[in-house]
């Protein structure tokens, strides 16, 4: 599975765009052969695991330009480093509490010459700073983390969501967001991916207010 899968979902790359979603399978082969940040046999998936499963959230919400994003516990960078090629103008923040993922990721962005992504070793709690949205994919249950991030939304909303939290997240989920106890929506990924793989992954969105 290549970079093609990419365009087949997103048809209106610029040549850059495109050179720098190929960039990517040699970039991440090279690191983790040194830091394992993306399971052995899941490396060969990349694009349709990693890649076009973090840009699930671009078909949920298209990021306007200024608009600053939070990634909480990235790891290798996803889904920020994906949706930072797709939303050049818009500044994504990816934080990790292990340093070895955070230099993968700085490393990964240095390469691609990606201007609009800062990586940052820290918990999302000692963060002070005010986002527009804070993306994940299933770190951890819902009720917890939304607990990380409240309190890190921008007050003034700008896009047809208001400011709050997309989280990739698959499986049942009914437990979990009766746990939340949080207004959310569900979007499902089956709907804009044919691939098996999608077959049950979502993105939740849940207002940061």
């Amino acid at each position: 599975m290549h970079a093609e899968i990419i365009t087949q979902y997103f048809p209106n790359l610029t040549a850059k765009q495109k050179a720098q979603f190929e960039a990517l399978l040699p970039l991440y082969k090279e690191w983790n052969s040194q830091i394992n940040v993306i399971s052995r046999k899941d490396i060969d998936e990349l694009y349709l695991r990693h890649v076009l499963h973090s840009l699930g959230i671009a078909k949920v919400m298209q990021f306007e330009p200024g608009t600053n994003v939070l990634d909480v516990g990235t790891g290798g960078g996803f889904p920020g480093i994906p949706l930072a090629i797709l939303f050049p103008e818009t500044q994504f923040h990816l934080v990790d509490s292990i340093g070895k993922k955070i230099k993968v990721v700085s490393a990964v962005a240095d390469s691609l010459g990606l201007k609009n992504v800062k990586a940052t070793h820290t918990r999302a709690e000692q963060i002070d700073d005010k986002y527009d949205f804070v993306v994940s994919r299933a770190v951890t249950r819902l009720k917890p983390f939304y607990q990380w991030v409240k309190g890190k939304f921008k007050l003034k909303s700008v896009h047809e969501l208001p400011n709050g939290i997309l989280y990739l997240k698959g499986g049942d989920l009914e437990e979990e967001l009766k746990e939340s106890k949080k207004k959310y929506r569900l979007y499902n990924l089956s709907n804009y991916f044919k691939e098996d793989f999608f077959e049950t992954k979502k993105v939740v969105y849940v207002p940061g207010g």
